[in-house]
């Protein structure tokens, strides 16, 4: 079962090898850096200019930045440190959650050899194993300290450039399998003390938290160190519009031991507002940007699809789910009007995909829409260890998602198509100003 991340994640963040230098902290009070957000179409993968302006990957449960360089120096060298007994002791092991094969999700502890402490042969360095999830495929390489570049923002407006140096995993040419094209590593975005939006808070000195607006077409975008927000609507002449971060719907997020994903507290889905009985609590529900669509495990999967073509009289092709939409009612600016599915939350609040926007596919040139969930296929061994629901890109494109991981508050979820009663035409996340880019 899922738990509060309070406890597991402060154990993680504990066992991290990097000597304080490696990632020296900032004074409080730097801007938020932002960048911009690009949906491959080829791997349905988001992408962010932040290694030279070339891509890396954004993955949610990533809980480190991995990238091929042309040349990956040893860095990270440092010694045992008595009151530190983690500090360089460590062999970085993410978790693969597709075969289900555990570590910490984070760093764990290794030991060093008895030359590494005698102060007369060279300090050995911190070795990690990072995991391409696209590609089912581990490597082997040291950390190191690297160059990424973002702006600085206002949250209207992107500021001057700024580089950071952070550390991260060198990894062979074989680890960009499957990767979007020109893409050159992955940006791990899990509440590890060497993902990416930890290493932003602490070397510029500002909040841990981020936001994501994933993008269907055009640019999304990606603040890290919090707000403000402001979004310029599509409208003639356009408007600008704050959007009020205090009045994001939160709900706590949870962690999985031998996971470095973020779960939800869902406790029940419910479609056009009958609650449906699912399995969700073995397994739990996770977010994440490895899957274009969300994916439910065959004991969940089932009865969403009955339960939801029950509610939808049209005409359908029940192998792929796709209806005729000629049959559909709708369209209207929000999307076709089929019926809701909801992710019923801790505490009473609902996560909605609202009126087909995040729920229906449109394909051959709109003739048709599918439906947006899949079924998830086994892994080796079954589905042991499987999360009964893997929330996907698609269901979270055109939101705000705010990760706030210094307080234990949680996420905030923001729909874009009910702030100020807006339709979704007129405002998105391409409406934030990356003009200066």
């Amino acid at each position: 079962m899922p738990r509060s991340k309070a406890v597991v994640f402060s154990l993680c963040l504990a066992a991290c090898c990097l000597s304080p230098c490696t990632l020296a902290a900032a004074p409080k009070g730097g801007k938020p850096l932002v960048t911009a957000i690009t949906k491959d179409a080829a791997t349905k993968l988001y992408t962010a200019p932040l290694k030279d302006s070339r891509p890396l990957v954004l993955d949610l449960s990533g809980p480190l930045i991995c990238y091929h360089p042309p040349d990956c120096p040893h860095t990270g060298y440092g010694k045992p440190d008595e009151e530190d007994r983690f500090r360089c002791k460590c062999t970085a092991h993410p978790y693969n959650p597709f075969a289900g094969k555990s570590a910490t999700g984070d760093l764990t502890r290794t030991t060093l050899s008895a030359n590494a402490t005698d102060g007369k042969n060279p300090m050995h360095p911190c070795t990690a194993h990072p995991y391409n999830p696209f590609a089912g495929k581990s490597a082997t390489g040291d950390l190191t300290r690297t160059a990424l570049s973002a702006n600085g923002t206002d949250g209207k407006n992107p500021l001057r450039p700024v580089s950071l140096t952070a550390v991260a995993s060198c990894a062979p040419p074989s680890h960009l399998a499957k990767l979007p094209a020109g893409a050159v590593g992955v940006a791990g975005l899990a509440a590890s003390r060497v993902a990416l939006p930890a290493q932003v808070a602490r070397t510029q000195g500002v909040a841990s938290r981020f936001m994501l607006c994933l993008p269907r077409t055009g640019a999304g975008v990606a603040i890290f160190g919090g707000g403000p927000l402001f979004l310029m609507t599509s409208t003639s002449p356009p408007a600008e519009v704050g959007v009020d971060l205090a009045t994001l719907t939160r709900t706590p997020l949870l962690s999985k031991r031998g996971s470095s994903s973020y779960y939800l507290p869902v406790k029940a889905i419910a479609v056009d507002k009958a609650r449906l009985q699912l399995p969700l609590a073995t397994g739990g529900v996770v977010l994440s940007t490895r899957a274009p669509y969300t994916a439910l495990r065959p004991d969940v999967y089932r009865p969403l699809v009955d339960a939801f073509d029950k509610a939808l009289t049209a005409k359908w092709n029940s192998r792929k789910l796709c209806y005729d939409s000629k049959t559909l009612p709708g369209p209207t600016l929000i999307g076709w009007l089929i019926p809701d599915i909801d992710l019923m939350l801790e505490g009473g609040k609902n996560w909605t995909f609202i009126a087909g926007s995040n729920t229906m596919v449109d394909v051959n040139n709109f003739t048709a829409a599918c439906f947006g969930f899949v079924e998830m296929k086994p892994e080796k061994g079954g589905f042991g260890g499987a999360p009964a629901m893997e929330i996907g890109g698609f269901q979270m494109e055109n939101h705000v998602l705010q990760f706030d991981l210094e307080k234990d508050s949680g996420i905030g979820l923001l729909y874009w198509i009910l702030d100020a009663h807006r339709p979704r035409s007129e405002l998105s996340p391409a409406m934030f100003n990356l003009s200066r880019i």
